[in-house]
């Protein structure tokens, strides 16, 4: 069995030495072969995480076989992610331990299954309390008087008509003025909409 460690510290006055000596012991215990190291030193809710990024590139290659971390909380940047994650390692067949907790979803065991399926339920409470509160920020901001979205850009409209009568098209306009392309579009969809 090829086993792959990953560990990761949040602040850069840490490092991961006790973390990879631990797993490097656990795969060692059980006669695996270690495959590769992977870390990261920096905070888990951050989306760069290249440690991480090079791991699940490699499982997709299916360079190992089962992947050893020291805790759950030290693999993904959040429980969404962290299922997310860990079912895309399962349907790659590869294997995931959380060493110090006592977590691995081993096929051949059914309470791992019931585990995922646990995690799973409750990562997605976690999206919807997250799409609750967003909600309730947008309401409250609108109750509030303030626009919602991209601020309106502000540019001469009648100039984008004039160059498209020219016979100029859209993307030569929108580089002319140095505006988007999609701006120059709607800005033209909604002067045929008015007349």
């Amino acid at each position: 069995m090829r086993a792959a460690i990953y560990a990761r510290v949040s602040t850069t006055d840490q490092d991961n030495s006790l973390q990879i000596a631990e797993l490097t012991e656990y795969v060692r215990r059980r006669g695996w072969q270690l495959a590769s190291v992977y870390q990261d030193t920096l905070s888990g809710c951050r989306g760069d995480r290249p440690g991480l990024d090079r791991l699940m590139q490699d499982a997709r290659l299916r360079r190992f076989d089962v992947v050893v971390v020291w805790k759950l909380d030290r693999f993904g940047r959040s429980l969404v992610h962290c299922v997310s994650a860990i079912q895309e390692l399962a349907g790659l067949g590869i294997r995931f331990i959380a060493a110090s907790q006592g977590l691995d979803t081993d096929e051949s065991n059914p309470a791992s299954k019931l585990l995922l399926h646990i995690l799973a339920a409750v990562a997605e409470f976690e999206r919807e309390l997250i799409r609750e509160r967003v909600q309730a920020g947008v309401r409250r901001a609108q109750a509030q008087g303030k626009r919602i979205g991209r601020p309106r850009r502000v540019f001469d409209r009648e100039e984008v008509h004039r160059l498209r009568r020219q016979g100029l098209s859209i993307a030569k306009i929108a580089r002319k003025m140095g505006l988007g392309v999609g701006t120059v579009a709607r800005a033209l969809k909604a002067q045929q909409g008015s007349s």
